[in-house]
């Protein structure tokens, strides 16, 4: 191919970092493949980990998307699906490709579940073949490339025979890699590799014992010459308790002293006399004597061992030779087994989900209609807390079938995470070439996709949570393209009210008007839901509650219109507060909510004066009863007259 230099310098790097790890041992490498500019999703670490793609944000696979999705009976296949979560494309037709590949299994339950059955028993043909290929492998992973190529070729045979139409494209490519009917040669060391090495060979190669009796004449007439002397021995066991006439008499034997009589040391005496048994170790428990006929089969033994071993072990370097030149064609079919696993485990998950395809296309539209979060779904299916509650979403980059900018409002702990992480989801398994859990979904490609959602600090950096929280936020608003993807959730609030309301505010009017990007802004700021009056792209949506004898019910339905409370007392109160501090806090939100203060604050920016002007006032009667007193005039008993009539006051008030 045709590389750029720092393309060249980083496969330098590459090569030079696997010589290092392999000992200065030669990697057999596929050639290398350039990846065009665009070609994929690009996702930051950041919305890597808020969105939860491969990891929960405490590090656990258990409650990621890839888990709740994942139905591989394959390590390949495995591997194959998290690459394809964490790279989704950009390529319509490639993507369309993998969806054809995943409706072909919906439809055909009987085909899919006979593929199912042969990827089971086709084992790790990738690991096995690397391990060969760096000389660490053993006679277990010749034996389970055979069980690969072997169930890879049952499995084309199964689906070409499938009673239904023609497989897509990816499929065919797929059954192609894994015929063996126009691939002699691999056909021939498929063959090979049944007859060569048993069923249930040794880890390594230098224990032995793995090649097949009959593959090597003269390899089976070594190991007869090495266990007929085996028998021997244990006839000459016989014959001296015999004619020694101690019953208990063993031929042992150990790496020291080779083979050699045992007897108990109180039978040991009668031995001593013997000139047939040469004395060799006396032990507290034991004593020890070799003979001549002991010594003589002992070396023709460790001769014919030593020779079958050298056979065995150039049987398995032939055969490892003749993988290594076939390399290329099962290092395809051992990728095509890991996408028919993915295709069929999707297939699966679909079905078993009830998920729908997806209409992928240019335009930079994005509908869901009765859209699910895939994990939080099976999550309380599996809690037994009920069913979840679908939601639509419409958004379009081009503002005309629906609002570039949704701006989402609700109480808290009423869905709002949820609803912009669903959606982001639904665009990554679209693009990664997944069925989406939603009744229907029409999709324009993004190029990016951003998450701003929870809080969390980079203390080892030096960064607060709100610092880190801008930092994000500033990636977003300097790279978001028109075909972008973000979802924000609280944007400043670690800061104070003011400070974070103009920067949640001047964030979204970025979004609308610079960005011109797909957008959904989730916010307790209810202020900012009078930018839709400005903006011709935006549109309130809310999260539903509803307040039914003085407990407030969570509805998680989402529908037009803005929210006029966020009820974070009653979510204080449901997180255990203590009831004096509830009370406290409900007497302090009515005391600001009837002054106006948030109002009056606001009209004194710029920024925010079309909004409502603030609620006038006059002075409190309090007030008015200070401004009468000169306190340095008070003897102690009128102040404290003084303060219990302020007191009454207040209260009265």
């Amino acid at each position: 191919g045709v590389f750029s230099k720092a393309e060249r310098a980083a496969l330098g790097a590459l090569l030079d970092y696997l010589c290092l790890s392999q000992a200065g041992g030669s990697p057999k490498l596929s050639p290398p493949r350039q990846v065009v500019e665009g070609a994929v999703l690009a996702v930051d670490p950041a919305t890597r980990a808020s969105l939860e793609i491969d990891r929960t944000l405490s590090g656990s696979r258990k409650g990621s998307l890839l888990d709740a999705i994942d139905r591989t009976v394959t390590a390949p296949g495995a591997r194959c699906l998290a690459e394809r979560l964490g790279r989704p494309l950009t390529d319509i037709a490639v993507i369309n490709a993998r969806l054809d590949a995943v409706g072909f299994f919906v439809t055909s339950a009987d085909t899919r579940r006979i593929c199912r059955d042969r990827l089971r028993a086709a084992g790790d043909a990738e690991r096995a073949l690397s391990r060969l290929l760096l000389g660490r492998g053993g006679p277990r992973d010749m034996k389970a490339l055979s069980a690969a190529l072997e169930e890879g070729a049952a499995l084309a045979s199964a689906v070409q025979g499938a009673p239904l139409s023609a497989p897509p494209l990816n499929i065919q490519r797929n059954i192609e890699a894994l015929t063996l009917d126009d691939k002699p040669e691999l056909a021939a060391l498929l063959t090979d590799l049944e007859r060569a090495v048993i069923d249930e060979p040794p880890l390594l190669a230098r224990d032995g014992g793995f090649v097949a009796e009959g593959w090597r004449p003269e390899l089976d007439e070594t190991r007869g010459l090495r266990d007929e002397s085996r028998r021997v021995v244990a006839g000459l066991q016989q014959t001296y308790a015999e004619a020694s006439g101690v019953a208990a008499l063993k031929v042992k034997h150990n790496n020291v002293l080779g083979y050699f009589v045992e007897v108990t040391a109180k039978n040991g005496d009668a031995l001593m006399g013997n000139e047939a048994f040469i004395h060799r170790q006396t032990m507290a428990n034991a004593v020890r004597f070799t003979t001549t006929e002991l010594a003589k089969l002992e070396a023709k033994i460790s001769s014919a061992g030593e020779r079958a071993l050298a056979m065995e072990i150039d049987v398995f370097n032939g055969l490892r030779d003749r993988v290594e030149a076939q390399a290329e064609p099962i290092r395809a079919s051992s990728h095509a087994l890991a996408e028919l696993d993915v295709a069929t485990a999707l297939a699966e998950w679909s079905v078993e989900t009830d998920a729908c395809r997806p209409v992928i296309d240019e335009s930079c539209r994005f509908a869901v209609e009765g859209g699910r979060h895939p994990v939080v779904e099976i999550a309380l299916e599996r809690s037994g807390e009920g069913r979840f509650t679908p939601n639509d979403c419409a958004l379009d980059g081009a503002g005309g079938a629906a609002p570039r900018l949704m701006l989402v409002t609700g109480p808290n702990m009423a869905g709002k995470s949820t609803y912009l992480r669903q959606n982001a989801l639904m665009l990554m398994l679209a693009q990664s070439g997944c069925h989406v859990p939603a009744r229907a979904a029409h999709i324009g490609i993004a190029d990016r996709l951003y998450s701003r959602v929870g809080a969390a600090d980079d203390l080892a950096r030096g960064r607060s949570t709100f610092m880190a929280e801008m930092i994000e936020t500033a990636a977003i608003l300097n790279q978001a393209t028109e075909r972008s993807f973000v979802i924000l959730d609280e944007i400043g609030r670690g800061t104070s009210t003011f400070d974070g309301l103009s920067i949640a505010w001047s964030a979204a009017e970025h979004l609308h008007g610079v960005n011109q990007c797909r957008a959904l802004f989730a916010t307790h700021y209810h202020e900012l839901t009078r930018l839709i009056d400005e903006m011709d792209g935006a549109a309130n949506w809310s999260l539903k509650a509803r307040e039914w004898k003085g407990e407030l019910v969570f509805l998680h339905e989402v529908g037009p219109g803005a929210a006029d409370r966020s009820y974070g007392i009653e979510v204080a109160r449901r997180a255990g507060l203590p009831p004096v501090a509830i009370k406290r806090a409900q007497v302090i939100l009515d005391r600001l909510e009837a002054e106006g203060a948030p109002a009056a604050a606001l009209a004194e920016l710029p920024l925010f004066a079309a909004l409502e002007p603030a609620v006038e006032r006059g002075p409190s009667a309090v007030e008015m009863r200070l401004a009468d007193i000169d306190p340095d005039g008070l003897a102690p008993r009128e102040a404290l007259e003084l303060l219990y009539a302020l007191k009454s006051i207040a209260e009265k008030a």
